[in-house]
């Protein structure tokens, strides 16, 4: 369980420290005259990162068929490490110009790839190792993403105590980087060891997963995108935590790490409950509660603190929308990975995780500011909560009845 999610938490901790210190990551290498339009660019490299996750996912879900889920894993780490270590290296605009912002977008389209084609190929491999407790071990995948925010945040929180503004923006954002690296030997080497569960050694596999997974199961794949759409976008808002409570709340920026952190924590530790309780009582049950409560509470939430600025309604705003989404994210993964057979299992969530969460994850923050800028609200992270919120209940709802109608079919026959 540690070597396959491993990879996860180095993805994770790269983005989130990427989304935490955006506001001197645009100083360094996006400097504008309009301050938004700086932090625009710098959120759009980050967005467009997301675009060649679907890619990603494609290639390295049909090299995962032709050489086992063990390479595929191993290779995505190696690639996360090489766009991490461009981001803590390169210099910054004022030392070599157009090349630091084009250098920084490559890297980040470096892990955009890797990303890709990690989360179908290692919860794969998590859930068929024990089937039945599939909720509980698909749920590590993002508990990890929680233990990924908790250890950026703490840095940020560090950081931002002990370095001036002008020290942060010269060399200290880097230093979380340097400490990403650190995490990639440590997971090329436990997945040396790790092995294929024993239901995918069994299955038959085919040589054609991605033309299978267009062809038959386009409509699980519509689904399971659905699905990830309220999670994915929770997700995102919770990076952006740091530059909202600097940017529109105008508090400390070691308070927003704070609760970030707070965040973190509550995704580490609640989500594998969640994840053993939906492998009791049903997934589809316990996410469309979890999404309905995001639906009704979103607005109130943001409201009450734009209108109540203080770290206590910050924190309470960042441990609430923590806590949903941890029973909604507990069992995501082992719901997704129930949508595809064995053969394209990999490769179908690989697809449905990186479409999902490019159209509705990693351009969050550009959104969410574009949002605030045209309706003058800076409660206006809700509208877009509330709208992923109905995209997944729609998307469950739809999952119920096919699962319904295949019940009826098998008991017919």
């Amino acid at each position: 369980m540690v070597a396959t999610s491993i990879g996860n938490v180095l993805e994770w901790y790269d983005i989130f420290v990427f989304a935490s210190f955006a506001v001197f990551i645009a100083k360094s290498f996006f400097p504008m005259a309009s301050e938004t339009a700086s932090m625009l660019l710098t959120f759009g490299s980050f967005g467009a990162s997301y675009l060649v996750r679907p890619l990603g996912g494609m290639i390295i879900g049909a090299y995962e068929v032709r050489r086992g889920r063990r390479s595929a894993l191993l290779l995505t780490v190696g690639l996360m490490m090489v766009g991490t270590a461009i981001i803590a290296l390169i210099p910054s605009y004022s030392k070599i110009g157009l090349v630091a912002p084009v250098g920084i977008f490559a890297a980040r389209l470096i892990q955009g790839f890797s990303a890709g084609g990690e989360f179908g190929a290692s919860t794969a491999m998590l859930i068929e190792q024990t089937p039945l407790r599939s909720g509980f071990l698909s749920s590590w995948q993002f508990a990890t993403q929680g233990l990924a925010l908790l250890l950026a945040s703490l840095f940020g929180f560090v950081l931002t105590g002990f370095a001036t503004p002008a020290e942060l923006a010269s060399w200290g954002w880097r230093v979380p980087f340097f400490f990403g690296l650190l995490i990639g030997p440590v997971g090329l080497y436990l997945r040396r060891f790790v092995e294929d569960g024993p239901v995918y050694l069994k299955a038959e596999h085919t040589r054609t997963p991605i033309r299978d997974v267009f062809r038959r199961q386009k409509s699980m794949l519509l689904v399971s995108i659905g699905a990830l759409t309220l999670s994915t976008a929770v997700n995102h808002l919770l990076q952006y935590v740091p530059t909202f409570a600097m940017r529109e709340l105008h508090l400390a920026a070691s308070t927003g790490f704070a609760a970030s952190a707070l965040a973190g924590a509550v995704l580490t530790i609640v989500t594998p409950f969640a994840g053993h309780l939906s492998d009791r009582i049903g997934r589809l049950k316990q996410m469309s509660w979890a999404a309905v409560l995001c639906l009704i509470t979103g607005y109130p939430t943001f409201a009450y603190v734009v209108s109540h600025v203080s770290i206590l309604a910050l924190f309470a705003l960042v441990g609430w929308l923590a806590l949903l989404n941890a029973i909604y994210f507990g069992p995501l993964a082992a719901l997704m990975a129930e949508s595809f057979p064995v053969s394209t299992r990999a490769t179908g969530m690989s697809i449905a995780y990186n479409v999902g969460v490019t159209a509705f994850g990693g351009f969050t923050p550009a959104i969410v500011i574009w949002l605030i800028s045209v309706t003058g609200s800076k409660a206006a992270p809700s509208y877009y909560l509330m709208f992923t919120a109905v995209v997944s209940l729609a998307a469950l709802a739809a999952i119920s009845k096919v699962r319904l109608a295949s019940h009826k079919a098998s008991v017919v026959a």
